[in-house]
């Protein structure tokens, strides 16, 4: 699939440097280069490794409440967004969008400008463009306190109707309690978490392949993951992966851990059992966003690795698993074949699931931080953000 790459603020941008770091690094293509970097401040951010200097708009310079950022202020970040969209517009411009699958658009939801602007440019991308427009978004730590909750509770009832879906990395899952509380700028932990969010956005979406001989029955194509994301609302993502070794491979090594498993005549069972057991460990590992994995409405399972370790059968067996797991029958399971892989890998793409204990966490958090403040609904959740001019 081949999307455009759109970071907006601070963590957006930094995390759509380290996508292209990760695609460049390897065989896969996503973005093919086409991207953009937006951010609120009055200096040019130039510490980017892989996004070049043309690629970067720096908006809001000008304004008389700007210095390095917007301080978290979320609506400061919705004004100057809409003010100086023409800005964002010309970089846009020189987007191919006529040859892309789509938009992913890169935030992080705590801040103001990735919260705020973020919300003003989904809406933007789905008036100007008819391909879908997908949203990256992290949440900020319990640590970070009441006002990224807010943040981030009222940018979710704003981008969650509007983007064609949300995919939601919780940070609070995969850094530590003392990394979190250092600076994101220059924090290893952090940078950790970004690169195996990367890693996993690159090997959920890249599926160009240029090897005709590489290319399987069972490979995913960008109409699978346009249909499994379809329903919209919120999707999670899990990922499992393990090195082949030099005898025998990836069957060898999943048919010594079976009874019996050395002796020739359990060939035919291990290859669904050893697919299975992948997909299993994607599933119960750490997903970008926990969730109740049977409230997904669609879900999807990408193998990847050397052709002769993937079989049709073992496809079939994940799919059947993946189906009772998930409770749904809109499962899509399929290969990324790459040829001299020296690993096999699965990634689960949940769509749409509803019972996610951290949103409503979240939602709390933000209403307790607002008090019985004017952003509080009948609900007892958070306004969404108004992305849109009500003069436009």
């Amino acid at each position: 699939m081949k999307l455009a790459l759109v970071g907006i603020g601070g963590a957006g941008s930094r995390l759509v440097d380290t996508i292209r770091g990760v695609e460049t690094a390897g065989d896969r293509k996503l973005c093919y280069g086409h991207l953009l970097t937006v951010d609120i401040s009055r200096t040019v951010d130039d510490e980017f490794d892989h996004v070049p200097p043309e690629k970067h708009v720096t908006i809001g310079d000008t304004h008389r409440e700007v210095d390095s950022g917007v301080d978290g202020d979320q609506d400061l970040a919705v004004e100057i967004s809409r003010t100086d969209f023409p800005e964002i517009h010309r970089t846009l411009d020189s987007i191919p969008m006529r040859k892309l699958d789509g938009v992913l658009v890169v935030a992080g939801l705590g801040g103001g400008t990735g919260s705020g602007a973020g919300a003003v440019l989904v809406e933007r991308l789905q008036d100007m463009y008819d391909k879908p427009v997908y949203v990256l978004g992290v949440l900020p730590g319990e640590h970070e306190g009441g006002r990224p909750a807010l943040n981030a509770a009222r940018s979710l009832r704003s981008l969650v109707p509007a983007a064609d879906s949300v995919l939601l990395f919780d940070n609070d899952r995969w850094v530590s309690g003392s990394d979190a509380d250092t600076d994101a700028d220059d924090n290893d932990g952090y940078a950790r978490a970004n690169r195996e969010l990367a890693s996993r956005i690159v090997t959920l979406f890249a599926r160009e392949n240029t090897d005709p001989e590489s290319i399987g029955a069972n490979t995913m194509d960008s109409s699978d993951l346009i249909r499994t994301l379809s329903p919209g609302g919120v999707a999670s993502i899990g990922y499992a992966e393990t090195d082949l070794d030099d005898g025998g491979g990836f069957l060898s090594w999943l048919r010594s851990l079976l009874p019996g498993g050395g002796d020739d005549d359990s060939d035919e069972p291990t290859d669904a059992v050893k697919i299975q057991s992948l997909v299993r460990q994607a599933l119960n590992s750490r997903l970008t966003l926990p969730c109740e994995v049977s409230s997904a409405e669609r879900a999807l399972v990408v193998l990847s690795g050397p052709p002769e370790e993937l079989s049709r059968r073992g496809f079939e067996s994940a799919r059947q698993w993946l189906e009772e797991e998930t409770e749904t029958v809109e499962v899509l399971a399929g290969d990324d074949p790459r040829a001299g892989a020296s690993t096999v890998s699965a990634v689960v793409l949940l769509s749409n699931v509803t019972e996610v204990p951290r949103i409503d966490s979240l939602q709390r958090r933000a209403v307790e931080h607002e008090g019985a403040g004017e952003n509080e609904d009948r609900n007892g959740t958070a306004d969404p953000v108004q992305a849109t001019d009500e003069s436009d």
